[in-house]
């Protein structure tokens, strides 16, 4: 049994002037079964019109600032944003060991996943500024590969949209199945991801009839749309600026022919 709730006025952070008004955020609650996953929402509370609403769901470092600030953006670009949490209880960290394990605790059961990840989509739909027929989401390393299997489950969203996510999967998109057009936005470079895992993944989609672009960008390694990527050392992981702004333009444009915005 799931329940929902915003919680209520409470505020992260400062809010900032937006081009159409100012920016609010505040906390967002979504229990799954017996877990608290604890997101982030951003949307202009000024606006009067209903707007598309877009997932952003976080690296396997948890739902922290980073992601919290790519759903600050897309507000700022007129969309109400969720950054969702999907390891429950707000769990963050900064420690790759830790978050290896946290994300691979989440995905040991792709069929779960899939259900909390649809359950945070019910949770946009459901606010009173969001057009429930106009949704995507976007995902960045873990949530990449969340995304992706939020797409291969049916879900009634209009766009998904990967960076340096990985591709593979244990439940294939069978024929028809996918609804979401899809962008997967590549490091070149990006030794996470094999050579096999892209063709799997391609013949994966086009097997299912699935739309979708594929783009990789030329010398960029794995995560490269975070610029604190390389604060922690890890071998093939780096920030790199003109791939990152390359593929948030492909999203926005991705969003505007599907989402009218």
């Amino acid at each position: 049994m799931r329940s929902f709730n915003a919680l209520g006025a409470l505020m992260i952070g400062a809010a900032c002037a937006a081009a159409a008004g100012e920016v609010r955020t505040e906390p967002i609650e979504f229990k799954d079964g017996g877990v608290s996953c604890r997101g982030w929402i951003a949307y202009d509370d000024t606006a009067k019109d209903k707007r598309p609403g877009v997932l952003v769901v976080h690296e396997w470092w948890g739902c922290n600032d980073y992601a919290k600030s790519r759903a600050r953006q897309l507000a700022e670009l007129g969309y109400v944003a969720i950054a969702v949490d999907m390891y429950g209880e707000g769990k963050t960290t900064t420690d790759p060991a830790e978050a290896g394990q946290c994300a691979s605790t989440v995905r040991k059961d792709l069929a779960q996943l899939r259900s909390r990840i649809n359950g945070w989509h019910d949770v946009m739909k459901d606010r009173p500024e969001v057009d429930p027929a106009r949704t995507a989401a976007i995902g960045y390393c873990f949530g990449g590969s969340t995304v992706l299997e939020l797409a291969r489950s049916g879900a009634d969203v209009d766009a998904v949209v990967s960076f340096h996510g990985a591709l593979a999967t244990r439940m294939p998109a069978s024929p028809g199945s996918v609804k979401a057009k899809i962008l997967v936005c590549n490091g070149e470079a990006d030794t996470f991801v094999s050579a096999e895992e892209k063709d799997r993944f391609k013949k994966e989609m086009e097997a299912a009839k699935a739309s979708m672009t594929f783009v990789e960008y030329p010398g960029a390694v794995h995560s490269f749309t975070n610029p604190d990527a390389g604060a922690r050392g890890i071998q093939g992981v780096a920030y790199q600026k003109e791939a990152d702004e390359k593929s948030w333009e492909a999203m926005k444009a991705m969003f505007k022919e599907v989402c009218g915005k």
